[in-house]
């Protein structure tokens, strides 16, 4: 499956509104489930996994607070997220057993984010040698497991941790 010519993807680039319209903001009213893709809710943030992902297992951290940058999170909020980064890194060395993460923050376009307007955080296991001559010749990604598959595991895994 190349992910990155899915129908909800080209549907979502046609209608996207960057002014208006926030993913995490509609997924966030939506219930949890495969659909949305949201594996856990705590007080202040939620882990979605990422519907155009790096690798499998790419998660992301974001809070329930609509802004674009960390200097406008309240310092429990911050923290909040850090620790549900940490939670979300021990999860998936439970499930994928990667060799490394990659863990940050796109802020701002000139960055390359691509939800300028919510900030968020990402967490993307990483194993030697996870890119391989698809994404260097073609740029596509190639996934072993499908989001929904990714999404149950996850979320198994995260509710024998709790």
């Amino acid at each position: 499956m190349n992910y990155l010519w899915s129908p909800w993807r080209m549907e979502y680039i046609r209608n996207h509104n960057k002014e208006t319209v926030c993913a995490f903001c509609t997924e966030l009213s939506r219930s949890d489930g495969p659909e949305n893709l949201i594996v856990h809710r705590s007080e202040r943030v939620f882990l979605i996994l990422n519907r155009f992902p790096y690798t499998s297992g790419h998660l992301m951290i974001v809070p329930y607070k609509h802004v674009p940058t960390l200097a406008e999170l309240d310092p429990p909020t911050r923290n909040e997220l850090l620790e549900v980064a940490n939670q979300a890194m021990h999860i998936l060395k439970a499930v994928y057993h990667p060799q490394g993460f990659n863990v940050g923050m796109n802020i701002g376009e000139a960055a390359g984010a691509g939800i300028t307007g919510h900030v968020h955080m990402h967490v993307v296991p990483r194993w030697l040698g996870d890119t391989n001559f698809m994404s260097s010749l073609s740029g596509t990604r190639v996934l072993p497991e499908t989001l929904e598959d990714s999404f149950r595991r996850i979320q198994a895994a995260w509710k024998e941790q709790s």
